[in-house]
């Protein structure tokens, strides 16, 4: 497949751009389905944009491995740079993935959000992951609820995901989940996400549980399942860093076979 060069949106982060972006991408939430696809860096969010795609999320393990470093080594200036990149590169909307927002009190995290609003995203996920353990439901709680107050302040537009890592805790089951889902959307979050709750009994469950806000699902197979979970009620759906891991596990491969032609 070849690919033409396209124009490269340089509209830059301006506050008008911001609020329409941000405008639009919580339109894309009120019906229907769409993709989510990560990009990685400004390449690849460009391409995307040609391809007809509506909105890009950043991927943390993708940005990671662009920059020679692994997932979870990126600073929070680190990421605020990528994320002014990404939304520079496009005029689509462009959904943070901000990790656990760089802080664990809710006084620090709110003035983190802040910071990723002022890079132009339209939407930013928090984590209930401190980087070695889960928060507790309540401090988890008041930080969704710290973040809500900090876009408020600045863009009520600008969605805010709540993001439970269950696959961090091997025990931990999709009820506990889905209640801390229900949690999040109380304290303000507007779109729900469980990276590894994949089952469509769960799926469904979890729809349910935190209608009518919508949810999130991440997929790392692009085929017919992808429409199976649209027909459950699932608003959109995400694929992480696995495009941006098909493309490095490409350039191995050829990598390694240029090194083999060596005499």
């Amino acid at each position: 497949m070849s690919y033409a060069l396209v124009a490269v949106w340089s509209g830059g982060n301006s506050m008008s751009h911001s609020h329409d972006a941000a405008a639009r991408f919580r339109t894309l939430h009120e019906r229907g389905f769409f993709i989510l696809p990560n990009a990685w860096d400004r390449g690849s969010a460009v391409r995307l944009a040609a391809l007809g795609f509506k909105a890009i999320a950043s991927t943390s393990s993708g940005a990671a491995w662009a920059m020679g470093k692994s997932d979870g080594e990126l600073t929070r200036d680190e990421v605020l740079r990528h994320l002014r990149m990404l939304v520079s590169a496009t005029d689509l909307p462009v959904n943070a993935d901000f990790e656990n927002g760089f802080a664990d009190s809710p006084a620090d995290l709110a003035a983190n959000v802040t910071l990723a609003l002022e890079t132009g995203v339209a939407g930013l996920s928090i984590e209930d992951w401190s980087g070695s353990a889960m928060y507790d439901r309540g401090h988890a709680v008041e930080r969704l609820a710290a973040a809500r107050a900090a876009i408020d302040a600045l863009n009520p537009d600008v969605m805010l995901i709540g993001r439970n890592e269950n696959f961090r805790i091997p025990d931990m089951t999709a009820s506990s989940s889905i209640a801390r889902a229900v949690a999040y959307a109380a304290a303000g979050a507007d779109c729900l996400f469980v990276p590894m709750i994949a089952d469509h009994g769960a799926v469904a469950e979890l729809v349910a549980a935190v209608a009518p806000k919508p949810v999130n699902v991440l997929v790392h197979d692009y085929d017919e399942r992808i429409a199976g979970f649209a027909a459950l009620g699932v608003r959109r759906c995400s694929i992480g860093g696995s495009l941006a891991r098909i493309c490095w596990d490409a350039f191995d491969h050829a990598a390694l076979r240029l090194k083999a032609c060596a005499p």
